[in-house]
């Protein structure tokens, strides 16, 4: 219960969508940061944050878990996603700073859900940034063993865990990442639709190369492990999607955010969509699902085998390679916007904040986030936080969507851009669907996520709590209300000592008279 004389607003901290554009500059030129992104590289950043890993590795994973019914999985984990993205795109539109998911929690329900919603983020972007550059790893020998014949040495390009000594290429991918993040946003905005661009290619070509060999025969049976395969499946096809909401992180580099960034967020998931059910289809279509399932590198494989060449598989590596690099550069520019704003709200470290006056980006922020994310990337197995990534990813979606229903109660005059359709009916789906699938995670992934919350809260309490800006200028507010509140009181006590002296010698002269 609040404090008497406390609104439930200072009781939960909530900060106002007006002071969060206010503060980052969000309709005016941001907070140091330049405005150079349109629609178009809106979009290309979408797609280059999405589509890598997910399709290119973790397409076999899928496979091997529903068989050919794992375009119903990647279907179920796009629908899921769907009805969060509405709710991404209305906030993004209402509130366009760099926080992303992290800001609407802040705005909707508080400074204790936003730090742990910023905190799973660090998990999500965290694990996506270390398990796409060891995915980049896989393709980056693939090409080159198509080329030339030769191969890493297995000590290079596998950590410890996995019986080499470091994943070379994977430290070196992220380190370009940090390099053009750098360099400027206009850079990495040029690059991102580059290969973003790249890939879309690939993809449709290897679209074209697998139903040229399509086989009705190998759907079947459509889904060998039934209903259990396909839901294992969507959990394993939703890591595809992750990435979407790194679209609302570019909203203080946006030129339009608030038209621009909903529709790019909604074109974005349709177009990913309609590529994974027609690769997935591809493939399995081609070769079966049996031939797909738990295969390294598996698209150059299928290539490989339709065409009777490796230089398909060599074509579809280098696709790989530089769609899976896109998502390392999109990824960490998510990364080092969340904890800058973080950092603006003295929840971490006021290193993160920090913008460079030459370069226009959070040089040492970006430097940072590079260093600490290459060590799992090059040492690490990361199979045992993958799990842990899909249910905190899933918990943020679920944030996201119930900030949408408490911020239509608390601000119905909030300019909003874009609407979530069918409120309340579709914000509350998004809930489910998120809940069902982070069932679907297991009861040991729910038992490490929450040591992972209950972490969260003792850095919360520890350091955010206590530096939070918001805190102080509250209790700085508080002290001059006090102030002002003693002051009259010392006023009115005054005034009444005066009039009872007054009233006491007019009773001493009245009997005198």
């Amino acid at each position: 219960m609040p404090a008497p004389g406390t609104t439930p607003r200072r009781a939960l901290r909530i900060k106002s969508p007006a002071l969060l554009v206010a503060e980052s500059g969000a309709d005016r030129a941001g907070h140091g940061l330049k405005r150079t992104m349109g629609l178009f590289q809106l979009v290309c950043f979408g797609v280059g944050a999405i589509v890598g890993t997910g399709i290119f590795v973790g397409l076999s994973d899928s496979v091997a878990q529903a068989g050919p019914a794992v375009v119903v999985s990647f279907l179920l984990a796009a629908i899921t996603c769907v009805f969060t993205a509405f709710a991404f795109a209305e906030l993004g539109g209402a509130i366009p700073v760099s926080g992303s998911s992290y800001s609407f929690a802040y705005a909707g329900l508080g400074e204790s859900t936003a730090f742990l919603v910023g905190w799973c983020l660090l998990l999500e972007y965290g694990v996506s940034i270390s398990a796409v550059a060891v995915g980049w790893s896989q393709y980056v020998n693939e090409l080159l063993h198509s080329l030339t014949g030769w191969q890493l040495p297995a000590a290079l390009c596998a950590g410890p865990g996995e019986g080499g000594i470091v994943n070379l290429p994977a430290v070196l991918v992220i380190a370009m990442g940090c390099v053009l993040l750098v360099r400027g946003v206009r850079e990495s905005a040029r690059a991102t639709a580059a290969m973003a661009a790249v890939k879309l290619v690939v993809l449709v070509a290897f679209c074209v190369i697998g139903f040229s060999a399509f086989k009705h025969g190998n759907l079947v049976p459509f889904a060998p492990a039934g209903l259990g395969g396909i839901g294992a499946g969507t959990t394993a096809a939703f890591f595809s999607y992750i990435g979407f909401d790194a679209i609302t992180t570019a909203g203080e580099e946006a030129k339009n955010p608030r038209r621009d960034i909903p529709v790019a967020i909604l074109v974005c998931m349709g177009l990913v969509t309609l590529l994974y059910c027609a690769v997935a289809l591809a493939a399995i279509g081609a070769v079966g699902g049996d031939q797909v399932g738990g295969r390294p590198a598996a698209l150059s494989y299928v290539v490989n085998v339709v065409t009777g060449s490796s230089v398909g598989g060599a074509v579809i590596a280098f696709g790989a390679v530089v769609a899976i690099a896109s998502v390392v550069l999109a990824v960490m520019y998510g990364q080092t916007r969340i904890l800058m704003s973080m950092s603006r709200d003295g929840l971490v470290p006021r290193v993160f904040e920090r913008v460079s006056p030459r370069t226009s980006t959070p040089v040492a922020g970006t430097l940072i986030v590079a260093a600490v994310f290459a060590v799992p990337a090059g040492f690490a197995s990361l199979d045992v936080v993958m799990n842990l990534c899909t249910i905190g990813t899933l918990a943020i979606m679920a944030v996201v969507n119930i900030a949408v229903i408490a911020l239509r109660r608390r601000e119905p005059g909030l300019t909003r851009t874009f609407r979530v359709p069918l409120y309340p009916v579709v914000p509350l789906l998004g809930v489910g669907f998120c809940l069902y699938l982070m069932y679907e995670t297991g009861w040991t992934t729910w038992v490490q996520f929450a040591a992972f919350l209950a972490a969260g809260l003792l850095v919360y309490v520890g350091y955010g709590r206590r530096h939070s800006r918001l805190a102080q200028r509250e209790r700085t507010a508080g002290a001059a209300q006090a102030t002002e509140v003693a002051g009259a009181a010392q006023a009115t006590d005054a005034a009444q000592v005066a009039e009872e002296v007054t009233q006491d010698a007019a009773e001493a002269a009245a009997p005198a008279v």
